[in-house]
């Protein structure tokens, strides 16, 4: 009893130190940004409370720079990528699950590979291939959202996450639906892909995370200030030769706002189980 309690309270305050160390920063960001004019932010020693407390950095930084149009283009990008990889994760990680055929374990190898290069190392031929299609902003609004959106469209992680989730579904009720007359299509879409519910929520949070908070292609590829996201968008609050890192900490926070909203509405498909009791005996 002893020994489980100990192993209890030691993995438990390991935890714990780490989740506060992971979230210091931001509470370190918010802070920052409550702090008045009045204010040293870089005063030692550091202190974490404000002398000054006040939201008028908020308000500032709200009214420094088009807050509402960064974030419709945000959410705009962020969403259709978010939707086009669940859809186009799913679908390729349902033939290398449930079906057999001739070099299935070379493609899914090579897929995976992908994982170990950086964007970065493909970022020019990827941009090349971009303007070649002018889905660059000065080809219009449109073509600036899909230059955004349609390189980030798939990834890997997201084809071998839902491979991983089709994997652990019984093949007793892929049978039984294609006895009952079911197609492959069907199959994917009104049974498996609700049984993985929590497998896409992951992955819809991982995305939404990353595309969200993107800040080096959006900078490479957009030109016109209208269709800036938010990373972006922040990015102007620094000025030419100072920069006013109250309103930078403000607008931060300001902008990692959705992805907290984001990740508390799907929370709740985190819940595992989903697929006990599906098949009796």
């Amino acid at each position: 009893m002893m020994k489980k309690f100990f192993n209890g309270f030691f993995s438990h305050s390991f935890l714990i130190a780490m989740s506060i160390i992971s979230i210091f920063p931001f509470l370190w960001l918010v802070s920052t940004a409550l702090k008045g004019i009045n204010e040293n932010i870089f005063e030692y020693p550091p202190y974490f409370i404000p002398k000054d407390f006040t939201f008028d950095n908020f308000t500032s930084a709200w009214k420094q720079i088009p807050f509402l149009t960064y974030f419709l283009n945000s959410f705009i990008v962020a969403m259709f990528t978010v939707i086009l990889n669940l859809i186009f994760s799913s679908l390729a990680a349902y033939p290398l699950a449930r079906m057999e055929f001739k070099g299935k374990k070379i493609i899914f190898y090579m897929i995976l590979s992908t994982i170990m290069i950086p964007f970065q190392a493909i970022m020019l031929p990827v941009y090349l291939i971009v303007l070649k299609l002018h889905l660059v902003d000065s080809y219009g609004y449109m073509m600036g959202y899909l230059g955004l959106i349609l390189p980030f469209a798939v990834n890997a992680f997201g084809i071998f996450l839902m491979r991983q989730a089709f994997l652990t579904i019984p093949k007793d009720i892929e049978e039984a639906a294609f006895i009952d007359g079911s197609g492959i299509f069907n199959i994917w879409l009104k049974i498996l892909l609700p049984m993985t519910s929590p497998t896409l929520a992951v992955l819809a949070i991982f995305t939404f995370i990353g595309s969200w908070g993107e800040f080096l292609w959006p900078s490479i590829v957009l030109t016109q200030k209208q269709l800036y996201t938010l990373p972006v968008g922040v990015n102007d609050l620094q000025g030419l030769f100072s920069a006013n890192w109250r309103l930078i900490a403000a607008g931060s926070v300001i902008s990692v706002i959705p992805i907290i909203l984001f990740f508390i509405i799907l929370q709740r498909y985190f819940v595992s189980g989903h697929n006990e009791g599906a098949i009796k005996g």
